[in-house]
């Protein structure tokens, strides 16, 4: 029974450990390779693009973009952030997208400037962005750190009961 317990105590162990390497691997490893990280905050390329979901958008050159590439953008706006919509246009001659979202009725009223062009989207990951935002707040790091040491703990007491 012991060693039964022993084998159970570890293996959780291992698990939970695993599950934060992860999930840390998701927030590091892009980075290395040239990608960004975004949160999806709204719901204007819905069902693509859900709500909390976790985007990969890879740097490029903008006048590499297609008609129906999705792209990320700086707004033109006033504190509106970065957006992620489908490309309707690449106008090269005036260094600009028109831009739609696909929830979205009508085209963007206006157009991206190439200067503001952050990538294109490669990968769609839904709902990961708000584990992700939440890892990476204070709370999220203690609570991965805690989760850490109880695996470590748990690893620890399965090797005793041997």
């Amino acid at each position: 029974m012991r060693k039964k317990y022993g084998k159970i105590c570890s293996a959780v162990g291992t698990i939970l450990i695993l599950i934060v390497i992860l999930l840390c691997s998701l927030l590091v490893l892009p980075e290395l390779f040239g990608y960004h990280m975004y949160h999806v905050l709204s719901g204007s390329m819905e069902p693509k693009m859900p709500v909390g979901s976790l985007i990969y958008v890879q740097e490029g050159a903008p006048e590499e973009a297609e008609a129906e590439d999705i792209i990320a953008f700086y707004s033109s706006l006033e504190d509106a952030g970065i957006i992620t919509h489908r490309v309707v246009e690449n106008n090269i001659v005036s260094g600009t997208f028109k831009t739609k979202g696909d929830a979205n009725e009508k085209e963007d009223p206006l157009p991206a400037a190439y200067d503001a062009y952050i990538g294109k989207v490669i990968w769609i990951v839904p709902w990961m962005g708000k584990v992700l935002t939440c890892m990476t707040s204070v709370y999220g790091k203690i609570a991965a750190a805690c989760v850490v040491v109880l695996g470590a703990a748990l690893n620890f007491m399965g090797g005793r009961q041997k």
